[in-house]
């Protein structure tokens, strides 16, 4: 994932605020689109507790917005058949796929810098916590953003011992971004003085915040 891209996010903003009208519910999708679009992420899964919404058409506008790609985990063939009816032409760009969301996640997806979770998944703690987990000890994945939605549909994240930020926009949003990092000495050598001077240089290394 890239540096933030303010005319990313503004674009992704704006063109889900003109399509949002096709969307059954709001959803705080355009800020959803906007975080994602402005992270640059390049490859988005959002795994659904039924049919795909407004949160699926705005991580969809904003793989658009930065030539991303996106997977949609469903339960059944009946939630993919709602989804494409309710996305109507975006449906053409999301890859849609039917099985366990966390197994895919920490597996066959284990790459996407930006995950999305229906927090209506049952499992949903428990998704985002081993997601969480995994990139403490995953050296490929430098920066990933994990996003749980419909937040306040669950009880739970009152008394959730995850460690996400929640955020009151639409249905609630809990935000996590997973970061690896270490420390690292340089040492330089002045060429004209002789004198070694050591600088420690640190990165993000298994950080959660």
């Amino acid at each position: 994932m890239a540096c933030w891209s303010a005319e990313n996010a503004t674009n992704a903003y704006l063109r889900t605020m003109r399509m949002g009208k096709n969307a059954k519910e709001p959803n705080g999708a355009e800020f959803i689109s906007a975080l994602a679009a402005g992270n640059n992420a390049q490859f988005t899964v959002v795994a659904c507790g039924g049919a795909s919404d407004s949160t699926t058409l705005a991580l969809a506008t904003a793989a658009q917005q930065t030539g991303g790609r996106i997977v949609c985990i469903l339960r059944d063939e009946e939630k993919q058949y709602s989804s494409k009816i309710n996305l109507g032409a975006n449906a053409n760009n999301v890859e849609f796929v039917i099985g366990d969301a966390k197994d895919l996640l920490l597996n066959i997806y284990k790459d996407s810098d930006f995950v999305a979770i229906d927090c209506n998944l049952e499992n949903h703690e428990a998704i985002i916590s081993a997601l969480q987990e995994k990139a403490k000890h995953n050296q490929n994945n430098n920066n990933t953003i994990v996003l749980g939605y419909n937040a306040f549909c669950k009880e739970s994240w009152r008394n959730s011992a995850l460690k996400t930020q929640l955020l009151p926009i639409g249905e609630g949003l809990l935000l996590t971004r997973t970061r690896k990092s270490k420390s690292n000495w340089v040492v330089k050598v002045d060429k004209c003085t002789g004198e070694e001077h050591v600088f420690r240089v640190r990165s993000s290394v298994g950080r959660v915040i």
